[in-house]
């Protein structure tokens, strides 16, 4: 019997960091943004970026490949503080906010590609249209405890794409040769996360 009660112990204090490895994550969209870097006239960089970023990290620092991630992008919130080109990129011609208010994310696997830096491949939804992307993916192993009592972490990811595989077909040729805005765009996402407590454990049934 003591035996058998030393093992039951063994295994209770060795299955510990699996558990404890295992988290899920809010996105925290107070403290999180996406940005996005286009050429304008072939010469110079324009910049802009999201507000309200949503979503959630089922995270397991232990094996990443087991880590999921969901994100949203409101799009009515592009923002280039620049208001006549905002309200154009919010039209028909390019992100259409009205009939598409958001852009979605969704991983389909996590890989690991050196010290807390991963490959996340995932579908994204932009403009109706849904394509793998692939994200470069930092994430901090570091938790903070905030003024609030919560606990936080950052990442932020990075990718580039293709506006025309998204149906972002609008352009205007330059009389010099080029186009006014290019297909290419650089984003980069910064996240802060914010740890979801478990949920309490069940009450006891009534005898």
């Amino acid at each position: 019997m003591n035996m058998l009660l030393k093992s039951a112990i063994a295994a209770a204090v060795f299955a510990v960091p699996s558990i404890a490895a295992a988290s899920t994550w809010e996105i925290d969209p107070a403290h999180s943004s996406a940005k996005f870097t286009v050429k304008h006239m072939m010469i110079t960089n324009v910049t802009g970026e999201f507000g309200n970023v949503t979503g959630t990290v089922n995270l397991d620092d232990k094996d990443p490949s087991k880590t999921s991630i969901t994100a949203s992008v409101d799009t009515t919130t592009i923002n280039t503080n620049q208001a006549k080109r905002d309200a154009h990129l919010k039209s028909p011609d390019f992100f259409d906010v009205e009939k598409y208010p958001a852009m979605t994310f969704k991983s389909t696997s996590v890989k690991a590609n050196g010290k807390e830096k991963f490959k996340v491949m995932g579908d994204l939804t932009l403009h109706g249209v849904t394509k793998p992307v692939t994200l470069d993916v930092e994430s901090a192993s570091t938790e903070i405890k905030d003024p609030w009592g919560g606990t936080r972490r950052g990442a932020s990811a990075t990718t580039k794409l293709n506006r025309k595989d998204f149906g972002l077909t609008w352009n205007q040729a330059l009389e010099t040769g080029g186009v006014a805005v290019s297909e290419d765009v650089n984003v980069t996402l910064d996240l802060q996360l914010v740890k979801k407590d478990a949920a309490p454990a069940a009450a006891p049934a009534k005898k």
